[in-house]
């Protein structure tokens, strides 16, 4: 395994962990599904280089694509959260409430 590989591979994983272990604050919840996107954009940018293969160059700008609207809905449910429940805490927002 290459270095490269190792450094994508532990940037997931230590934003999986930070996603599974804080989950307090909804932009904190945010951030860890931020730098997955990142860290897949990164892998997936880099994949058809190793490969040298052109037809997978699109890939990372859809990707790019996604992420943007993932941040852009997330930043726009904390604004939401934050205006009806006071707080982005996430014990604050159930389901069964609304």
């Amino acid at each position: 395994m290459s270095l490269t590989h190792l450094s994508f591979y532990s940037a997931f994983a230590l934003s999986s962990l930070g996603l599974a272990f804080h989950r307090t604050h909804l932009i904190s919840a945010l951030l860890c599904l931020e730098s997955m996107m990142l860290s897949m954009y990164l892998a997936l940018s880099i994949w058809p280089l190793e490969n040298q293969t052109m037809t997978l160059t699109t890939t990372p700008m859809l990707m790019l694509t996604f992420s943007a609207c993932e941040a852009g809905t997330g930043l726009a449910m904390l604004v939401a959260s934050t205006r009806t429940h006071g707080s982005d805490h996430l014990h604050n927002l159930n389901l069964l409430q609304c």
